[in-house]
């Protein structure tokens, strides 16, 4: 064991082609073994600019109100609306239980602010929930998708 370091040096300082391309092939293919696939860098890419948004308001016309009015204007590529779902929370230091229906928003970075403020326009409430989340990863037919369809 002690002699193997000083050989290993000596090794790899000689010109012999059967150790230097093996040496150098094994830190470029676990390079490369370590890189996703280019579909996968793309998607990765993409989805850094997608989001998905969350609202809820309190009535099913005014969620698909919500939804359509976003995807018209083209603010989100595509809203889900779900429902009722009950909702408990505090306000005006009260604790209150509601039935909701939320609308779940796809849109990209670039829309959101313009997306934030039509929703809190929009908006029945005087606080309206609005939570935008990074998509991390996705399908990159999907994600572009999304970016077409809200580009201005």
């Amino acid at each position: 064991m002690d002699d193997e370091p000083m050989t290993r040096p000596a090794q790899t300082e000689q010109p012999a082609q059967t150790e230097q391309p093996a040496q150098t092939e094994r830190p470029a293919q676990a390079v490369e073994d370590a890189r996703p696939e280019p579909t996968a860098v793309t998607a990765t890419q993409t989805a850094a600019t997608v989001l998905t948004v969350l609202t809820a308001t309190d009535a099913e016309d005014k969620a698909r109100d919500l939804a359509y009015g976003a995807i018209r204007a083209r603010l989100a590529a595509c809203a889900q609306i779900n429902g009722p779902v009950t909702s408990v929370y505090r306000w005006e230091g009260e604790i209150e239980t509601d039935h909701e229906w939320q609308v779940l928003l796809k849109t990209t970075a670039a829309r959101y602010a313009a997306l934030e403020a039509w929703l809190t326009e929009a908006h029945g409430y005087d606080t309206p929930e609005v939570i935008a989340t990074p998509v991390v990863q996705g399908s990159a037919a999907y994600l572009e998708w999304v970016r077409r369809e809200t580009a201005e």
